[in-house]
């Protein structure tokens, strides 16, 4: 049996970003249901907002200015756990409309 992806999901406590580590944590667990192994929030300080998955940076508050848009996330983290995935209409660009080019949702 093959080991799932395991995303961590690192956050200061400090801030008080436990409730929206909570609400990236339900939206990963819900969309990559099946592929993801576990979703574990890591309490830090000094403003740390990272996301992780086995190891693998997906996500840093400082490296990539601020939070990310949850539809961003998902992609990052689908491009690591499911490449072959479609994500549907987070895949989409903004005003982009099904089957215009650049649309990958099959």
């Amino acid at each position: 049996m093959t080991s799932r992806p395991r995303v961590a999901i690192t956050y200061c406590r400090q801030c008080r970003w436990l409730l929206r580590a909570q609400w990236y944590q339900g939206e990963l667990l819900t969309t990559f249901a099946e592929e993801l192994g576990e979703v574990a929030l890591v309490p830090a300080t000094g403003g740390v907002f990272r996301v992780d998955v086995d190891g693998e940076p997906v996500w840093n508050r400082k490296r990539d200015g601020g939070f990310p848009e949850v539809t961003e996330l998902k992609r990052r983290v689908r491009d690591l756990v499911a490449p072959g995935r479609s994500l549907g209409h987070a895949d989409q660009g903004p005003g982009q409309e099904p089957g215009d080019p650049g649309d990958r949702s099959g």
